[in-house]
């Protein structure tokens, strides 16, 4: 986290008031949603086994993640790009621990926290197309967590009409109170501790298919408001 005492008054004062209002607005939407959960035998399976999940979900559907399997919580990974800062304390306030790396700045060090989390019997959660993109596409870090933990990749999306999608990289999308709210889970994704040459490759491409047709499900559940529960 960003030490208060380097920077201006200001800057100050948005770190301690956006996260504040930030998170006050997110449980407003939570709390108002017409919520439909779409596939949830998958995290209760798991759970039941007593494995820790790693959570997987595309970077634009971010917003309403940290509500999706409560009381349950996921230590999440966040840039420590500066929108990642209120990213970060939003996500504290929330009730969720946070570990600070991207690919592109302390993901060396990122990775090794979420490693332990895993063996220390925690979740985590990951965007493996963020922190800058490309949209959609999945990063190795997700696989080789996987593969060193021995836990498995929960694939998971989140769709909501009406809703508001941002210009950005991601297309961020921001749903509306008392909007139409889906969340659906898809089957866990295994990696095996040893993987043969271009494996890893094919497990990227597998995931970002089976996260392309969740998130393509529950925008269309949301848009018609019938589904399985």
């Amino acid at each position: 986290m960003t030490p208060l005492a380097r920077l201006s008054l200001r800057a100050r004062l948005s770190l301690i008031l956006l996260p504040w209002l930030g998170s006050g607005l997110l449980r407003l939407v939570a709390g108002t949603i017409r919520r439909q959960d779409v596939g949830r035998e998958h995290p209760q399976a798991i759970l039941a086994k007593g494995e820790r999940a790693i959570a997987a979900f595309w970077h634009g559907r971010l917003l309403l993640m940290p509500f999706v399997l409560q009381p349950h919580v996921a230590a999440t990974m966040i840039s420590q790009h500066r929108d990642g800062e209120y990213i970060a304390r939003i996500t504290l306030r929330l009730g969720h621990p946070v570990v600070r790396g991207s690919a592109t700045r302390g993901g060396a060090r990122a990775f090794r926290e979420m490693l332990q989390i895993l063996e220390e019997g925690g979740h985590v959660a990951i965007t493996p197309d963020g922190p800058r993109g490309p949209a959609r596409r999945v990063k190795p870090g997700v696989i080789e967590l996987s593969r060193l933990s021995g836990m498995p990749i929960l694939p998971v999306a989140f769709g909501a009409s009406p809703a508001v999608r941002l210009r950005s990289w991601d297309n961020l999308l921001i749903p509306y109170p008392f909007a139409r709210g889906v969340y659906v889970w898809g089957e866990p994704l295994r990696v095996p501790p040893e993987l043969k040459q271009g494996q890893a490759e094919v497990l990227q491409a597998l995931l970002e298919t089976r996260l392309n047709a969740l998130t393509a499900e529950a925008d269309r559940l949301a848009s018609c408001g019938r589904g399985r529960t």
